[in-house]
């Protein structure tokens, strides 16, 4: 029977997901043995998206039926290649990487949180999912911001950036919080280096 498992990328912005994400990208096409893998950035499953142009935002239920849609796609696939059986002795089976899920959702819906999402994470606790909470420690969030886009800063306030860096804290804050609430294993991975094909490596070879 093939081996489910998989690694869940979350954290506020500017915590480094994208970056993670590449350099696991890298990771995984030098490894022969995992030769099923689905990886879906945040644009399939984070609750604010742009369409036509417009930032559109997803309240709790349609967000619930996005993560839905894309755990049973997931499953089906899983259930495809059990039923096919495995095509090399060398394969570990169907191998996923989500960012921006389950963490995403109890943050966003922090004071609604429904058992639906608490059913979805124990169906990705059973498809074999690890979760890694990527972080910024305090004196680097400033930095942090202003380096992803720093025409955007020019000018400005320095009251703005105060409270940007406020609110990042704050919602690192809320994604430990709701992590112990999760059934899903999670580490915290402090991004601070900047060594993505470190961190990469942490979370992919992660027991």
């Amino acid at each position: 029977m093939s081996k489910f498992r998989g690694i869940i990328l979350e954290g506020y912005s500017n915590a480094g997901k994208t970056s993670v994400l590449k350099s696991l990208k890298k990771l995984q096409a030098c490894d022969d043995a995992e030769r099923s893998v689905v990886i879906l950035s945040e644009h399939y499953s984070q609750i604010l998206h742009k369409v036509d142009g417009e930032l559109k935002w997803l309240g709790r239920e349609e967000h619930l039926q996005l993560l839905t849609e894309r755990v049973m796609m997931l499953k089906k696939l899983n259930d495809w290649s059990r039923k096919i059986g495995q095509s090399s002795e060398r394969s570990k089976g169907l191998f996923f990487i989500l960012e921006r899920f389950h963490l995403n959702h109890r943050v966003a819906f922090s004071h609604t949180i429904l058992d639906e999402i608490k059913q979805l994470e124990v169906e990705l606790f059973e498809m074999g999912a690890r979760c890694a909470l990527l972080t910024v420690s305090p004196e680097n969030i400033e930095q942090r911001i202003s380096s992803r886009n720093p025409n955007e800063w020019v000018g400005k306030p320095e009251e703005e950036m105060k409270m940007a860096c406020d609110l990042l804290l704050e919602q690192q804050q809320e994604y430990r919080n709701q992590a112990v609430n999760s059934i899903i294993p999670t580490i915290e991975i402090n991004t601070d280096k900047k060594d993505w094909e470190s961190y990469a490596k942490q979370v992919y070879f992660v027991n």
